[in-house]
C-alpha cells in the first residue's frame, strides 16, 4: 500500500520547537518532491514549505527563518522542524508527495499523495 504517514504533531508552548516527521511505505520518496501543508479551522489549505527531490528547499514567508524541511532517503523520511512556534502556526499539518517543477510547490493538485495530517496546536 503506497501511503504517507505524518507524526509528531501535539501541543507545544509559544516559542517551543517541534518536529514533525513524513514517512513513506510502499514507494521510495528519493524521486519526489515532499511538500508541508497546513489548514487552520476555517482556513484554506496553504503551503509551508517543500524540499524538492534534489534538496532543495523553499518556504512560505510566514514560517522562513522558523521552519526547516529536511529527507533522509535512507529512512525514507522527510521532516519539518519547528523553532519559535506561534499561536498562528496551530494547525493540521499535512505531508504530501508529487513530481513536478519545484516552482509549483504552493499548488496542492500538483500533489498526488497526502498524508492523514497531524494536528500542531500551539498554546500556554
Amino acid at each position: 500500500q503506497l501511503q504517507l504517514v505524518e507524526s509528531g504533531g501535539g501541543l507545544v508552548q509559544p516559542g517551543g520547537s517541534l518536529r514533525l516527521s513524513c514517512a513513506a511505505s510502499g514507494f521510495s520518496l528519493d524521486r519526489y518532491n515532499i511538500g508541508w501543508f497546513r489548514q487552520a479551522p476555517g482556513k484554506e489549505r496553504e503551503g509551508v514549505s517543500c524540499i524538492s527531490s534534489s534538496s532543495i528547499t523553499l518556504y512560505a514567508d510566514s514560517v522562513k527563518g522558523r521552519f526547516t524541511t529536511s529527507r533522509d532517503n535512507a529512512k525514507n523520511t522527510v521532516y519539518l522542524q519547528m523553532y519559535s512556534v506561534k499561536p498562528e502556526d496551530t494547525a493540521v499539518y499535512y505531508c504530501a508527495a508529487g513530481i513536478f517543477g519545484a516552482w509549483l510547490w504552493r499548488l496542492p493538485n500538483y500533489y498526488n499523495r497526502w498524508g492523514q495530517g497531524t494536528q500542531v496546536t500551539v498554546s500556554s
